[in-house]
């Protein structure tokens, strides 16, 4: 069985964020980017299952420009299998990436997909449920705790819900967000990384996917308070 992470770059969380002259949006010219914190949570999770022999590959995936590479990068000297990256120049909001990730899961055929419950940039916590809701799969979201069952194609997910934890059992193939839990991220070590430089990575230019992009959500203006 095959797992797909769905991997983002964003700005540092330990960045102090600076808003654009214009309100437009944050400054990321000379910004420390490195991968969201719980997509490191989703893919240490997703290697965590392989390494248990419950899983034969692990898939990073991520969108966006050349620099997006860097991040790819960096969840191969975590452990990922392969990588895909999908080049698009512009702003791709929740249902845009959801849409490229359904076109993905059609060729690649994974039985789980992972991602993080939220990107810390625009704090959506949106792309998971909207891929759940285009492939018709069950959808497991905050899970803090994944156990898988090979003979009955299941997985029993422990999410956070408030005030407690919710246990809930998922068919298979499945679409789960992490929050955390049992998973944390280990760095990879510099041989790692080096290794991941010699990794080559599957480019997907945006028109093989042959989708339309109709963002219906715009950003208007960006304030810290």
């Amino acid at each position: 069985m095959k797992i797909m992470v769905a991997i983002k770059r964003v700005i540092d969380y330990a960045v102090k964020i600076r808003v654009k002259p214009d309100k437009s949006g944050v400054e990321t010219n000379n910004v420390k980017m490195s991968m969201n914190p719980f997509c490191e949570i989703a893919l240490e999770e997703a290697l965590r299952i392989k390494e248990s022999g419950l899983a034969s590959e692990v898939i990073a995936v991520s969108m966006g420009p050349t620099q997006v590479v860097d991040t790819i990068r960096t969840g191969l000297a975590m452990g990922a299998d392969r990588a895909i990256h999908v080049d698009y120049p512009g702003t791709l909001y929740p249902l845009s990436v959801a849409k490229i990730l359904k076109a993905l899961v059609e060729i690649e055929k994974p039985g789980l997909i992972f991602l993080g419950k939220q990107a810390i940039d625009d704090d959506c916590n949106q792309t998971g449920q909207m891929i759940a809701g285009l492939l018709k799969w069950p959808q497991g979201t905050f899970a803090s705790k994944v156990v898988l069952d090979k003979e009955k194609q299941t997985a029993v997910v422990d999410r956070e819900v408030d005030g407690g934890l919710e246990t809930l059992c998922l068919d298979l193939p499945a679409v789960i967000t992490h929050v955390g839990g049992t998973s944390y991220p280990s760095l990879g070590s510099i041989g790692a990384y080096m290794q991941a430089l010699s990794i080559s990575i599957t480019l997907c230019q945006f028109w093989w996917t042959q989708l339309t992009m109709s963002d219906r959500v715009y950003g208007l203006r960006i304030y810290i308070v």
